[in-house]
């Protein structure tokens, strides 16, 4: 029975745009029409929602918002979406029509494939999911099925998005799966979570089956296959076919590691490391056979479509009758035959005519080559006769490293067949390298960073006693780092020894820890209301630039008896108080200290000597009282 015309839709004018000539395919979610566009004079694929789907407003919601971020998705390696609408009870998509072959239909013809070729083939597929990625679309379901390889080299992919709107409608149909068991992630199976991850691990397990013919898990039911991509590890392509080269392996076993963070971080970081092992798989070519020819036989023209006649025999058959030749009798006064005279003239004239047009040379459009990878290009190229030069490449910050960036003449451009064509890499995503300013000067490091193409972003001056004043000590990002170009670079200079601040800090502590440091240290009290014995008063004041050895006046409230100083308080108010005992804290991280003293009720001041983040000192002393709530000095 003849599906196509027994089909309703078969015939229909969708939307008074699109007539649906004959079906080209059905799946699980939707069925693929060939139909043209009477609007715009073009055939289109058109994708109809199965009729279940199309019934549920949120799922059509959902895929109305789906599409039309696919829409947006203007990639060379991408099916392009032109159009999504309803008529009555059919939603549909319009999408370019791609004429060829699935990826699964080309395995079901040749079997597995050679690594460089299957390289060749992944290396688009992933360009065209980084693209989506970038875009922060996922597939979720990346399987051969999917991939279209059109007659003339090229791979398309097909349904993005459309796992995505089924899934945000909780469908729940039997022998429909959000994605393929055989290409799930161990996330989408245990948890149903899919990102861009998941379709690096899909990727990779097509890579796996295109090199070995075969998927790495097989099992009775789906579930025994969800519960290997859980549980097991995917073998090593060449576990199963020992002529898969281990780069293959290496790139197979990171794509589906079982973890998420293991893997690649999305399709464009594969696609990096696929570009990196296709360069360094070795280059295999095999001569093109040679055909004998009959003797005396010689090759068309290729140009003219016109064959040579064989050459002919040197001596005439032994059987040959010679004829005795008649003579002619002479006759005066011979006058031409004007007639025979123009025709053979005319002839003449036909055979030069004849001769020109077949010799005149046979116009080609050239090919779309952009987005390809190089080796790819070079084999389309070749086969439709056009000779290659390749140039010096080019970065691009949406073409990937390795695929072709851009050619001359242009594709489609009408040129002679066997011309030039010259193709442009593209380098990748430019990315510049941090320099190594440590050392100079402000200035100088500014002028090298500039040199290199990148933006001095802010200049902080930090306390450093191992980098000379006014040098360099280090950068943000780090040197060696690679950015982007025009970065902005902060840089961090040596302010020197800095004066710490030992405000509040008791007196023999303070004037301890400033000797430590190299300074000369002067002490003076004066009568204050603050507790005894401790800085008030600091000259030079904290945080300013000194030189080692400066001299330094420490002001401290005069050392009374501290029993005096807490009796001035009201009697009856400190009746009323709560005290508590002062734990030690010194030698301590000053984050578990602080939290430690406000657990027992006090409150906390952390003051910065240096960058060690230990307590060095405290006041009050540990194992002091002090009213619960009042302050606790910490200095690391």
């Amino acid at each position: 029975m003849d599906t196509t015309t027994a089909d309703p839709l078969v015939g229909r004018l969708l939307d008074g745009r699109y007539r649906i000539e004959s079906r080209i395919a059905r799946g699980g979610m939707a069925t693929v029409y060939l139909a043209l566009d009477v609007r715009l004079d073009r055939t289109v694929a058109l994708k109809v929602m199965h009729r279940s789907l199309a019934e549920d407003p949120a799922f059509v919601r959902r895929f109305i918002g789906e599409a039309k971020s696919v829409a947006s998705l203007s990639h060379p390696n991408v099916v392009h979406v032109f159009d999504q609408g309803t008529d009555n009870d059919v939603v549909y998509l319009s999408m370019e029509y791609v004429p060829g072959k699935t990826l699964r239909d080309i395995l079901r013809d040749r079997g597995r494939l050679p690594a460089r070729e299957a390289l060749e083939i992944m290396i688009p597929v992933l360009a065209a999911l980084g693209a989506a990625h970038q875009a922060g679309l996922v597939h979720r379901d990346v399987k051969p099925e999917n991939v279209l390889m059109t007659d003339d080299g090229r791979v398309k992919v097909v349904d993005f998005g459309l796992a995505r709107a089924i899934e945000a409608t909780n469908q729940t149909r039997t022998g429909v799966m959000i994605g393929t068991i055989g290409y799930m992630a161990p996330e989408q199976v245990t948890t149903g979570a899919a990102d861009v991850r998941s379709d690096v691990y899909a990727a990779g397990i097509m890579l796996f089956e295109l090199v070995t013919g075969q998927q790495p898990y097989d099992g009775e039911t789906p579930m025994s296959v969800a519960y290997r991509h859980v549980h097991d590890t995917v073998p090593a392509p060449s576990s199963l076919v020992p002529e898969v080269p281990p780069l293959i392996d290496t790139l197979v076993a990171h794509a589906t590691a079982r973890e998420p963070g293991d893997r690649p971080a999305d399709a464009t970081a594969m696609l990096v490391a696929a570009v990196d092992t296709h360069r360094m798989l070795p280059r295999t070519t095999t001569p093109p056979p040679s055909h004998s020819q009959p003797h005396g036989f010689r090759q068309p023209n290729i140009r003219t479509g016109v064959h040579a006649a064989p050459s002919a025999p040197q001596t005439a058959p032994s059987h040959t009758l010679i004829q005795p030749r008649a003579e002619v009798p002479q006759r005066r006064g011979f006058r031409p035959n004007w007639f025979l005279v123009i025709l053979a003239g005319v002839m003449v004239v036909a055979v030069g005519l004849t001769g020109w047009f077949f010799a005149q040379p046979e116009y080609v459009p050239v090919p779309d080559l952009v987005g390809k990878s190089l080796a790819v290009a070079e084999k389309a190229a070749a086969r439709d006769g056009f000779k290659i030069k390749t140039v010096d490449g080019k970065y691009d910050e949406n073409v990937a490293e390795g695929l072709v960036l851009s050619t001359d003449p242009v594709a489609k451009t009408e040129v002679e067949r066997g011309a030039m064509i010259t193709m442009v890499p593209s380098l990748g995503p430019k990315r510049v390298v941090v320099p190594d300013v440590a050392g100079l000067t402000g200035n100088d490091a500014r002028d090298k960073i500039a040199a290199a193409g990148l933006t001095v972003g802010s200049v902080k001056r930090l306390a450093n006693t191992q980098v000379e004043r006014d040098k360099v000590i280090r950068t943000s990002p780090q040197n060696g780092e690679k950015v982007k170009e025009d970065t902005k670079i902060d840089i961090f200079v040596s302010a020197g020894l800095v004066m710490p601040d030992v405000s509040g800090m008791p007196k023999d502590e303070a004037a301890a820890y400033l000797g430590q440091q190299g300074f000369q240290v002067q002490v003076q009290e004066v009568d204050d209301d603050a507790e005894p014995c401790t800085v008030i008063a600091q000259a030079p004041k904290a945080k300013s630039e000194v030189d080692p050895g400066a001299q330094v006046m420490v002001t401290v409230a005069r050392c009374n008896d501290f029993l005096d100083w807490l009796g001035r308080g009201d009697n009856q108010a400190r009746d009323d108080q709560h005290f508590s005992m002062v734990p030690g804290v010194i030698g301590k991280d000053v984050k578990d200290a602080k939290a430690e003293l406000e657990a027992l009720g006090f409150k906390v001041r952390v003051q910065r000597l240096g960058n060690r983040g230990v307590v060095q000192f405290q006041r009050p002393l540990p194992n002091s009282e002090r009213p619960t709530g009042s302050t606790v000095f910490l200095w690391h």
